[in-house]
């Protein structure tokens, strides 16, 4: 059965069921989520709590050992399963399709309760025969990464719930705080039920309480530049900088979106459907929604020029001398970026 996150409080205050699976890469919601499972447990008599974590040594026979092994003192059981990688492995794959099978006898929890734990899995693995299989049998629960157009609804529900709340303006300034760092917003916004009674906070309250804890993903500057947001790329290239970022991963990310762009406009052009590029090149999500208003917006020569300064500016890194760009590498990459970011 799948179930959304914000509908297992509901689940769980009318049963619990034998199985359940956490799939996201949003490590805050996933725990809380798992707290949920774990407190309504301990709330039924399953005191025991056993933990196995898959790693490359790691036998598949403990799990169906520890659920048929009696506790000492007979009390019922949490096990949990621990999946980092999201990959069992063909002999991990099968014992988890047994596993869910039994569990699916079971039906209602009556001796364990199993909460297995997975990170967000890619669209072949969900198609896996495991997978299936967990997904028929268990509570399947699969939390989607708040992305950064939903961020500020989300803080603002958070808010919501400690009686507090705040303008538009003054989330927005949260989400640039936070950005990458959905635990460190959650941090924040407990410090501001600390700080300040029940109602609307002002935007003067929330940047005095608020520190800068965003956390720069390489991978999310290609979204800046798509969306066309020069006040984000700024912000995103000065934060990796900040934290260190290797100038070679950063420059690759850009050059490879220039390429994308490029290549879509060229086969775009050639009357090739958008929609048929976004799924040969396995496009989707944010980049998905942006793709199409950024081809719109920038033409093909400065596509065109971009893909040939980006080898000027891998030049300036390596320490070699470039012919369009002089001075520091990090404002080449900013103008580099810039050049595909504005709107033309």
């Amino acid at each position: 059965m799948q179930l959304r996150a914000d509908a297992l409080d509901a689940h769980l205050s009318k049963s619990l069921a034998s199985l359940y699976v956490i799939s996201s890469d949003e490590h805050l919601l996933a725990l809380e989520a798992a707290d949920r499972i774990r407190a309504s447990a301990r709330a039924a008599g399953f005191s025991e709590r056993e933990v196995l974590s898959v790693d490359r040594y790691f036998k598949w026979g403990e799990l169906q050992s520890v659920n048929q092994s009696m506790s000492l003192f007979g009390d019922r059981k949490l096990i949990e399963l621990r999946i980092p990688g999201g990959k069992p492995g063909k002999e991990g794959g099968q014992a988890l399709q047994e596993y869910a099978a039994a569990c699916a006898q079971t039906g209602q929890a009556q001796d364990t309760v199993t909460l297995i734990s997975l990170p967000r899995l890619d669209k072949a693995t969900q198609k896996s025969a495991w997978v299936t299989a967990l997904q028929q049998a268990a509570v399947f629960i699969d939390i989607p990464l708040v992305e950064r157009a939903h961020l500020a609804g989300w803080i603002g529900q958070r808010l919501a719930a400690q009686g507090q709340s705040a303008d538009r303006p003054a989330l927005d300034f949260m989400v640039e705080r936070v950005e990458g760092n959905l635990l460190a917003a959650h941090q924040e916004i407990r410090k501001l039920a600390l700080l300040y009674p029940e109602g609307r906070l002002s935007i003067e309250q929330i940047r005095d309480a608020v520190l800068n804890v965003a956390r720069y993903d390489v991978f999310k500057l290609s979204e800046a530049m798509l969306a066309g947001d020069v006040a984000r790329v700024v912000r995103m290239l000065d934060g990796l900088k900040g934290e260190g970022e290797a100038l070679p991963l950063i420059l690759w990310a850009v050059a490879e979106e220039i390429r994308t762009l490029l290549r879509f406009k060229l086969a775009t052009a050639d009357g090739q459907p958008l929609s048929m590029l976004l799924k040969e090149y396995r496009i989707w999500g944010p980049r998905e929604r942006l793709m199409g208003p950024a081809l719109a917006r920038v033409k093909l020569s400065t596509l065109q020029q971009a893909l040939s300064q980006s080898s000027q500016v891998d030049r300036m890194i390596k320490g070699l001398r470039a012919k369009t760009f002089a001075g520091d590498p990090w404002d080449a990459l900013l103008q580099l970026a810039l050049r595909v970011t504005k709107t033309e």
